[in-house]
């Protein structure tokens, strides 16, 4: 019997000595590179794809050595689960417990999109779709689903105007959605209550104020006029006047081809503000942050006529005469 003991409990202890010896060498394994080439590759871990294949995956890239090992300290962590989907810069030199927490934190590349101001959300599809984050259709298809823009707290039938312009930062394949719902909550955090307040003083709605400061955006050359350019139509809507502004009546026209005319003019749509006496429906750009600065902010002026001096800036009157003889002075050159 006591015999039994004593080779009962080398047993055990032989065992516990090779599992402290697996430990430490699985510890030993998760902290050492499989080299030390720093060059980074690029691993696309698919969504939904299992573990042993992302460790084939990365193995076969040469990242890892012993999958088996790999595996045993992904378990033992908890890390197995919870790897997420993306494409990943992976290197040799990082150790397989760094690549594990990599993945785990899903710390994926990020690739840029830059927004300039005064784009519409057509335009903004073009750079997403070359880019390469999602289809110009898809991203289109969404951003004037009147559903969805319900559900960001948008009072309109598209999220015209409310992709507020900026640079992001998207991981490949982001989607319309992801892309969408990133530019619209920079909106919210750039419109701030007090400018909410501020267009109830004026007796203007969030998206009144949004739809001027869109027309502002798209008639401004030099950013400093801003404030100059919303005090027209500031003066206009008071004065009931139309605020006959040609990129209202260019969003509204069905493939413009570049050469605003008579004829556009004179058709009726409801952006064509040389036909009706208000705000177009809705906002006919994104503007940036100054721009809705200034149709909150208008400078104090009696301007009600501006005209292009074709050097970026504008000459303001507040009269037909004075404006006609700018009209002559700048556009007729007499």
């Amino acid at each position: 019997m006591k015999k039994i003991f004593l080779i009962s409990s080398a047993l055990i202890l032989i065992s516990l000595c090779g599992l402290a010896v697996f430990i430490f060498d699985l510890r030993h394994y998760a902290g050492q590179p499989a080299n030390f080439d720093t060059k980074d590759m690029v691993v696309n871990i698919p969504s939904g794809q299992t573990f042993r294949a992302t460790t084939t995956i990365l193995f076969k890239a040469g990242i890892i050595k012993s999958p088996f090992k790999f595996n045993m300290v992904a378990r033992l962590k908890g890390y197995d689960k919870r790897l997420k989907a993306g494409e990943y810069s992976l290197s040799a030199s990082m150790p397989p417990i760094k690549v594990l927490e990599k993945l785990v934190k899903g710390e994926v590349n990020l690739y840029k999109l830059t927004v300039p101001e005064g784009l519409n959300i057509y335009q903004i599809a073009g750079l997403v779709a070359q880019a390469g984050f999602a289809e110009q259709t898809a991203f289109i298809e969404n951003a004037t689903d009147a559903a969805v823009a319900q559900e960001y707290g948008i009072s309109a039938g598209t999220f015209e105007g409310y992709l507020y312009p900026e640079t992001y930062y998207f991981p490949k394949n982001a989607g319309t959605n992801t892309i969408i719902s990133s530019m619209v909550k920079r909106f919210w955090l750039i419109f701030r209550p007090e400018w909410k307040e501020r267009g109830k003083q004026l007796g203007f709605s969030i998206h009144q104020v949004v739809t001027l400061a869109s027309i502002i955006e798209k008639e401004t050359g030099a950013p400093f006029e801003r404030p100059l350019i919303s005090s027209v139509f500031h003066n206009r809507l008071k004065k009931k006047m139309r605020l006959e502004s040609d990129p209202t009546v260019i969003y509204g026209l069905k493939n413009f081809d570049g050469n605003l005319n008579r004829k556009h003019l004179e058709t009726l749509t409801p952006y064509n503000t040389y036909k009706i006496r208000a705000l177009p429906p809705g906002p006919i750009s994104n503007p940036g942050s100054e721009s809705l600065k200034a149709a909150l902010y208008p400078a104090d002026t009696k301007y009600i006529y501006f005209v292009s001096k074709k050097n970026t800036t504008h000459q303001f009157s507040t009269n037909l005469k004075d404006h006609n003889q700018a009209v002559r002075k700048y556009q007729l050159r007499k």
